[in-house]
């Protein structure tokens, strides 16, 4: 389990990352693993969680900070790779940060 904010991150230049768009590139054979689980939905270890199974093309998007303060880490958007039983599974991810990652000159105010 791991969350894609870093600590760090909201005093480097390019700021936290905001948002994890996730790309599944193959279909896992259902009942084959490899779902992505989002492990604590209500972030307060409730046990409320959301598998969801790789299918060719399907996207995910979830927040990694607040709405109300993009320099917060969002607590409910835990996640892990549940192992692949059969197969392999491909899948491409990017971060979208809350300023320019290119650019080293940043205006914290």
């Amino acid at each position: 389990e791991h969350h894609d904010f870093i600590i760090e991150s909201p005093f480097e230049p390019p700021g936290p990352r905001v948002l994890t768009f996730f790309l599944y590139l193959n279909d896992v054979e259902e009942g084959s693993g490899g779902s992505t689980r989002l492990t604590d939905l209500t972030g307060d270890d409730g046990g409320i969680f959301l598998d969801v199974q790789p299918k060719k093309g399907m996207a995910l998007i979830w927040p990694s900070v607040l709405d109300e303060d993009p320099m917060r880490m969002d607590d409910r958007t835990y996640h892990e790779a549940l192992p692949v039983l059969h197969g392999r599974k491909y899948g491409a991810n990017a971060w979208f940060h809350l300023r320019n990652y290119k650019d080293d000159k940043c205006d914290y105010e």
